[in-house]
């Protein structure tokens, strides 16, 4: 043990004696698994790993950080690219055993834990024949997705995750819990719709639910290279039309083995709808059909727990992972052919980019509603790499990196925060802050940060900083 984490030690023993839960340390057997995240290129060894029995584990372990002076990071699904979920030489709370769920579904209303991931909401909501708009990956915590955003299959009829979220509780940095809503701390509640992690621990989270499933209509068109020109013209065309109701997202990638769709790569346009009517749904899909004939299609009714799951399997835990994203608002041929050219380029597994469809209800909330950028967003690009190797790092990153930079001229200036890495913003969190969120915005979540943390304790995040 270091001289450093020596003098750390009457504090986590009475850290120990003050929680229900468990304080790993470098000693215990567990700690290199207690300390992994999702992204294998974040390598971080902390002071200690609190694993929170209870939500009355959060506030000791905050007063704990503070009296040690050392960085705090706070895990849910511990999920995120940048690695916000670890910390070297601080404490990580680790929320991942707070993961009830709790529907109400008079009210079509559902409250979980912190550590509640996609897969536990869905779970329980589809028992209800109810749904809370999520992402994409079940294995995704809940937290982090609320609160910088929530982009996936019902953006366009429901919103964002964030935008369905009505009430929260977050304990400051002086370890008190406050009530985020539009009843108590309408401010608070503003700032977690997109606002990250930056307020506090946010030990509770209430958010509408809608009817759904539990089968719903859903599929996807596949397309082989000489298609794709094709297949994007006629998706920009047949999206100018469609219904909130029906979401599209269209991945290009070289498929694993388990997708069965050869070495090469190809271009999956998924939809999937809110209503199960399957009649409705085919004649939705008919135009696009007939503009743009795919190779292959899967276009059979599926339960919703089971599309929200399709895409787990590029992401298991340990994988390494780098990612970019911008919102766009052309799908011309100029674009398209920039698309073409980096999707060709993917002749191995391990990297991809999601073209997601917004408008519908996401671009119907004010721009100033919330802090999550870009409503006006016609398109959202996200380029993410996902490889076992390290030995891939350099060539992985370069491709994402170039592609971003192909599509800068493209860019309409919005960022998420949840499909960003951390580059830069240690160097210079203010300007990060500004370009995600704009002046007007950032001066309001600046306020609120001072008032719920002015010393920045919570900054393992993309951060706002207090001033």
């Amino acid at each position: 043990m270091s001289a450093f984490h020596e003098g750390a030690a009457p504090v986590l023993q009475r850290l120990r004696a003050s929680i229900a839960g468990r304080c790993i340390g470098p000693e215990d057997v567990d700690y290199d698994e207690a300390r992994r995240v999702w992204n294998g290129m974040i390598d971080r060894r902390p002071m200690a790993i609190v694993r929170a029995a209870s939500t009355s584990d959060v506030a000791p372990t905050i007063a704990a950080a503070r009296e040690l002076g050392v960085p705090l990071a706070i895990r849910g699904g511990g999920h995120n690219v940048a690695g916000n979920g670890t910390v070297a030489d601080g404490l990580v709370l680790d929320l991942g055993d707070l993961n009830d769920v709790d529907v109400d579904p008079v009210a079509f209303t559902v409250t979980i834990g912190p550590g509640a991931t996609l897969a536990d909401v869905d779970r329980a909501t589809a028992l209800h024949g109810l749904a809370v708009p999520i992402g994409v990956v079940s294995g995704t915590g809940m937290a982090g997705l609320t609160l910088g955003g929530g982009v996936g299959w019902q953006t366009r009829a429901y919103g964002l995750t964030a935008d369905n979220l009505i009430a929260a509780d977050v304990v400051n940095a002086a370890g008190v819990t406050v009530r985020a809503g539009d009843l108590d701390d309408a401010d608070l509640l503003w700032g977690l719709r997109g606002g990250g992690g930056n307020f506090g621990v946010t030990t509770s989270f209430t958010y509408r639910a809608y009817p759904l499933g539990p089968q719903v209509f859903a599929g996807t068109f596949v397309y082989r290279p000489d298609r794709w020109r094709t297949a994007l013209r006629a998706m920009d065309a047949w999206t100018r039309d469609l219904p909130d109701e029906l979401t599209a997202i269209t991945t290009t990638l070289t498929p694993p083995p388990e997708f069965e769709l050869g070495d090469d790569p190809v271009m999956l346009l998924g939809f999937a709808s809110t209503s199960p009517d399957q009649a409705r749904g085919e004649a939705l899909v008919a135009p696009l059909r007939e503009a743009a004939p795919p190779d292959a299609e899967v276009l059979d009714p599926v339960e919703w727990v089971a599309w929200q799951s399709q895409a787990d399997l590029l992401f298991p835990k340990g994988v390494r992972a780098y990612w970019k994203n911008t919102s766009f608002d052309r799908l011309d041929d100029e674009v398209i052919e920039v698309m073409v050219r980096r999707g060709l380029e993917q002749t191995w597994f391990g990297t991809s980019f999601d073209i997601h469809h917004m408008e519908g209800a996401f671009g119907r909330v004010a721009e100033d509603s919330t802090p999550f950028p870009g409503r006006s967003a016609r398109y959202w690009l996200n380029i993410y790499g996902f490889w076992p190797d390290a030995s891939d790092d350099e060539a992985r990153i370069a491709f994402v990196r170039g592609f971003a930079k192909d599509m800068a001229p493209f860019a309409t200036g919005g960022t998420y925060v949840n499909f960003m890495g951390h580059e830069g913003a240690d160097q210079d969190p203010r300007a990060a802050a500004l370009a995600v969120y704009g002046p007007g915005k950032l001066a309001r979540l600046q306020a609120l940060k001072q008032r719920m943390d002015p010393d920045n304790l919570f900054r393992l995040n993309h951060n706002i900083p207090p001033g």
